[in-house]
Parts: structure tokens; sequence; C-alpha cells
């Protein structure tokens, strides 16, 4: 039996290799999300202005380079290894590098040449990231064609991401801060250790690139590739304008966009949030197991779940119950209940941050299931199998997603007139700059979870229904042709 004639049955080992993927990345993808802002804000002295510009620059270019490297990669033949999993791995090292870079202060240099340096390595590592995650993401869909082999899949990814990114969510913020002094009511004045950070994260670069290679030796591509037809007149413009008319497509991608745009920006925030309002940083370790935990709580019955109501269904309720808890969390601004005097505030904030992860897990666990159905979706309606692309485009408004986090979160701290320096040169944070830290770390998530709730409520429309009669008409349609 040939390596790609069984299209289904994975076993244990092929979903703990295909986590092992998204968790190689996230070990330092995650530290974009908890600390990359306040390292150019705090550490390299990077006014919030001039990194937003920085980062819509780098998405303008993401505009251009992912596509691009989306066709590449559908375009090349595979070798005897697979389409996708040696450019994951060969690409691995590359972006260890490119991390490492990204958290590097050299002394003594002006703000001008950190803003240089910091649009160097922010965009290298954008690329290097884009060459190996477009064609991790395509992965999943030549592993298995069965729907809930590929919903399994999603989820293990998601666990994978947890995983990957717990190093850096969860033990560096214990390591990397030092005490400089207190606030007036009590709080501590906390420094981000530009040093111990980047000795951390190298430590993270050189364990991603072991975890890489062990995905790839874990996993295997058992579904052959669409036989290539020569098509003038199809194109990867062509291939953008059949999706264009995907509504499916159009509101996942709308939906993931919101995810990340309020996964980065929820992470930052928090970071600031627990170092400036509350005066303990080391409690943002407790945001990621908040978020993460009920997976655990999920993921035995998740299939069980999906079987009866369908995943558009359960990860559109979930969001509005994810909504109405981060919306608590802001109602309670001006009560001792979030008040940084109050010794349990932020043990009830962080409380509220938990129910909001039970209501975020459906759509986080099942994001890369939806994908694949907005694949299959594609092939019906075009008789077209293009992950490739495909997952380039959706990959780049998660990146959108990404600039919106970091545009946003930026204009609002110069809109509230923070500035990192005062704290690393001893100084405090005035009231009014605190007090508004904790405005914008709660009213824009509530607010991007509830656009997702209506997204998946009323625009995606694969409905578990729908999802049946695309599953059974592409079995057929396999049949006939292996019948030929």
């Amino acid at each position: 039996m040939s390596e790609t004639s069984l299209t289904h049955g994975i076993k244990f080992k092929d979903k703990v290799g295909y986590a092992l993927g998204d968790a190689g990345g996230l070990l330092t993808f995650s530290l974009i999300g908890a600390f990359q802002n306040k390292f150019y804000t705090d550490v390299l002295g990077i006014s919030p202005g001039k990194i937003l510009v920085l980062i819509l620059i780098a998405r303008i270019w993401d505009a251009i380079n992912d596509p691009l490297w989306g066709a590449f990669i559908q375009s090349r033949k595979p070798s005897p290894k697979g389409q996708f999993r040696p450019w994951i791995l060969g690409f691995s090292v590359p972006l260890a590098i490119a991390a490492a870079l990204m958290f590097l202060k050299i002394p003594g240099w002006s703000e001008g040449q950190y803003l240089a340096y910091a649009y160097i390595t922010y965009i290298a590592y954008g690329m290097m990231y884009t060459a190996v995650n477009i064609p991790y993401g395509s992965l999943a869909s030549v592993i298995t064609d069965d729907e809930l082999e590929r919903s399994s899949l999603s989820m293990w990814r998601s666990i994978g991401a947890g995983v990957g990114g717990l190093p850096g969510t969860i033990i560096l913020p214990m390591i990397v801060y030092t005490v400089v002094g207190k606030y007036p009511n009590g709080t501590n004045i906390q420094v981000l250790d530009g040093n111990k950070l980047f000795w951390c994260i190298l430590v993270l670069c050189v364990v991603s690139v072991g975890v890489y290679f062990a995905h790839y030796k874990m996993t295997k591509e058992r579904i052959a590739p669409q036989k290539k037809v020569k098509d003038k007149n199809h194109n990867a413009l062509a291939t953008l304008k059949d999706l264009s008319k995907n509504r499916a497509f159009i509101m996942l991608c709308i939906a993931s966009m919101l995810l990340i745009a309020f996964q980065f920006y929820y992470q930052s925030t928090y970071m600031y949030l627990f170092t400036d309002y509350f005066g303990k940083p080391g409690l943002y370790s407790m945001v990621s197991i908040c978020t993460y935990l009920p997976m655990a709580i999920f993921i035995p019955i998740m299939n069980k779940l999906i079987t009866k109501f369908g995943k558009k269904e359960l990860c559109a309720v979930g969001m509005a119950f994810a909504t109405l808890a981060v919306l608590i969390q802001f109602i309670i601004k001006d009560t001792s209940l979030a008040s940084p005097s109050n010794p349990t505030a932020p043990y009830i904030f962080l409380g509220l941050t938990f129910l909001s992860g039970l209501g975020q897990t459906f759509l986080v666990l099942e994001v890369w299931a939806l994908v694949m159905d907005v694949i299959d979706y594609h092939e019906v309606r075009t008789g077209k199998r293009e992950e490739g692309m495909t997952y380039a485009l959706f990959s780049f408004t998660r990146k959108l997603g990404q600039t919106l986090a970091g545009v946003g979160l930026n204009a609002l701290l110069a809109a509230i007139s923070y500035d990192g320096t005062i704290t690393q040169n001893g100084g405090e944070l005035s009231a009014d700059v605190i007090s508004n830290l904790y405005k914008i770390s709660t009213l824009v998530p509530a607010i991007m979870l509830a656009l997702m709730a209506i997204v998946l409520f009323f625009g995606y429309d694969l409905s578990k229904k729908k999802l049946a009669s695309i599953h059974t008409e592409l079995q057929q349609r396999r049949a006939a042709e292996n019948a030929d």
C-alpha cells in the first residue's frame, strides 16, 4: 500500500506530531503578543506612534509576500517526503534566528537606530514565519480527509499552540521583571529587563528547532496532491477571484482576523495591566492558564458536541458567552472589585478571564477544522483543491488581525499618554494613565468578541447540515475518480 493510498485512520502519533508543528511556532510567536510591544516601548524606548507605523508597513509587505509564497508552495512538485513537510523543516532554523534577533538590544544606540533595527528584524521574522506557517497550515488537509479526524487535528493543533505558548506567557513573566519601587497605593513598580528577556528567548529558539524536527518525523502526508492541470487562464488572481465569491471563506477570514486581533491585543494589554495597574507582572502567567485550561474540560467531549450541535453553532454561542464575561470586567472598573488597592482584584479579574476562556475555547479549538471545511467547500464549488493559496490568503487575514491589534494598541497607548521610559528611569505613571490602561484592556476586547459572535451567527454559513452535504458530494467525486 502506498503512503498516500490511505486517506484517513490517523493514529495518536499523527496527532502529537501535528501538534508539535504549532508548538514549535508558538515558542517564539507567543512572545510577540506577550513581550514585543513592551520591549519596544520600555526597553528600546520607541514611541507607540512609530511602532504603529512599523506594524502597518510590515503588513503591507505581508500583503505581497504571503500570497506569493502560498502560490509558490502550491506550484512546486512534491518531493518524496511530501508537498509541505520539507518546507517546514527547512525554514525552522532561519525562523529561530530571526526570532532571537528581534529581541536583541544593542547598547548605546539612539531611538532612530533601534527603530531601523526593529524594522529589519520584525519584517524578517514575519517572512520566516510565513515560510513555515503556510505549508504547516496546508498540511492538515493532506493528512486525512475524515471530518472528525480533521476536527481532532484542529484540537491537537490548538493544544500544541497552548503548550508552545506556555514558556513565553507563564514562565518568562516570573523571570524577566525587576522591582524598582512602589506606587503610593502600595503596588510594585516593576520594569522589563531586556538582557534577561533575550537569553530566555534564545533558549526557546533553540528548543523550537528540535520541536520542528520531531514534528517532521512524526507526521505523514496521506492524500496525494491533486494532479496539476495546465490552465493558462488559472493563476493566483483567478484563485483570489474564486475565493472572493466564497461567503464561508470571507466570513471565516473575518472571524479569524478578529480572533487573532483579540488574542494579540489582550495578551499585550494584560502585560501592561498586570505590570502597571495591578503591580503583579508574575500573575500574567495565570492569564494563559485561565484561557487554555477550559480546553482540558472540552477536549474529551468536543467531537460528541460537534456531532450533536455542529462546529459553527458551538463557536457562535461560545463567543457570545465570552463577550459577556469580558463586558463584566469592564463594568466593574469603578468598583472595589477592580481596584488595584484591593488584593483580591487581580484574582477576580482572572476568574472572569477563565469564564471568557470557556467561551473562546470552541473557536480556538475548531478554527483550523473550519479552514479545512472551507477548503472542501472551495473544491466542491470550483473542482480545484488549492490548499496552499487558500491558506496563504487566510493566513494573511490573520496577520491583518495582528496588525489591527498592534495598531489599535499603540494608538490607544499614545492617546492615554503612556510612556514606558518613565518607570524604566525610576519614575511613576500618573493615576489617569493607570486608570485608562484598565479601560482599554477590557472594553476593546469585549467589542471584538461581540463582533466575532455576530459574524459566526449571521455570516458564516457552513452549518452542520450544509457540511454533511458537502462531504457527501466530495466522497462521491473521489470514489468516481478512483474508479477511473
